[in-house]
Order: structure tokens, then C-alpha cells, then sequence
């Protein structure tokens, strides 16, 4: 079995604390999808329709710009992606990392966080980004079970 990537967006670090869980499971490395521009609590309001997190939502073609490089994929054969669920689907920052990391032949696995919506949707859509991916069911991973999760998912 080739390593493991667990790459993961988290605005409040609900997620990046399952993403830690998942990497220190299966001893895979991890990556921050991190824009560019931090969002501030201002930008996250969902309920101001101006805000950032709003304003790129509505925008199915918004792409925010990351920090740093992306990591070379070439190791890697299987890559767990992780977000929020905002406005049903995944931030437009995980659709840069997983449009612009090369994941062609990589089986790619979503996981989410999410204070009510699942993860279908934000599944479907990924899919359809990268369609020459291998994509697997995702996960809504809200409370414990993270590691025994990504290990039988990666199995």
C-alpha cells in the first residue's frame, strides 16, 4: 500500500482536529488547505449575505487562492480529503486544492464536519471536479470513531 495524504480545510478547527485524527491513525502525512486570506468571523457569517463565505458560495466558479504550494501528489494512492459543509457542499478552497492538486488515479476519500447538513452532495460535486479520480463514499465525522473510520475506509 502507497502513503496516505490527509488533506483538510477547517475554518474553526472542528475539522482539523479530525483531519489530525485520521493522520495519526493511518500514519499518513497531512496538509492544510489553507487560503490565501485567512477568513475572519466577519467573513464566515452566513447569515450577511455580503460576507466572504457568502459572496464565494453563491459563486460556483470561485476559486480563492491558497497558501503555499500544493504537496507533490506523486507518493501518494490514496488522499482523504476534509471540510466543513457550507451551504451543503464543500468551501470553494477545498474545490482549488482538489481542481489544482494532480489526483488523476488517486483514490480520493471526503470527510466532513457539519453542525446539521451531510456529505452527499459535497460528494457528488468533488467527484464531478476530478472525475479521473477513484472516489469513495464519504463520511460525516462529527464526533468519535475518525481513526477506526479511515482505517477500514482505507482498507
Amino acid at each position: 500500500m502507497g502513503k496516505t495524504l490527509v488533506a483538510y480545510f477547517s475554518a474553526s478547527g472542528s475539522t482539523a482536529r479530525v483531519a489530525r485524527e485520521i493522520a495519526e491513525a493511518l500514519d499518513a502525512d497531512l496538509y492544510e488547505i489553507a487560503p490565501a486570506e485567512r477568513y475572519t468571523a466577519a467573513d464566515l457569517d452566513w447569515t450577511d449575505k455580503g460576507s466572504r463565505s457568502s459572496k464565494e458560495m453563491a459563486d460556483g466558479a470561485c476559486r480563492p487562492a491558497l497558501a503555499g504550494e500544493l504537496p507533490g501528489m506523486e507518493a501518494y494512492d490514496t488522499v482523504f480529503v476534509g471540510f466543513p459543509i457550507w451551504w451543503y457542499v464543500e468551501p470553494r478552497a477545498v474545490d482549488t486544492f482538489v481542481e489544482g492538486a494532480d489526483l488523476a488515479g488517486k483514490t480520493v476519500i471526503p470527510f466532513a464536519t457539519s453542525g446539521g447538513s451531510g456529505i452527499a452532495r459535497a460528494g457528488r460535486r468533488l467527484a464531478s471536479l476530478v472525475p479521473d479520480a477513484t472516489w469513495m463514499p464519504g463520511r460525516l465525522l462529527n464526533g468519535s470513531g475518525a481513526a477506526a473510520w479511515a482505517r477500514e475506509a482505507r482498507a
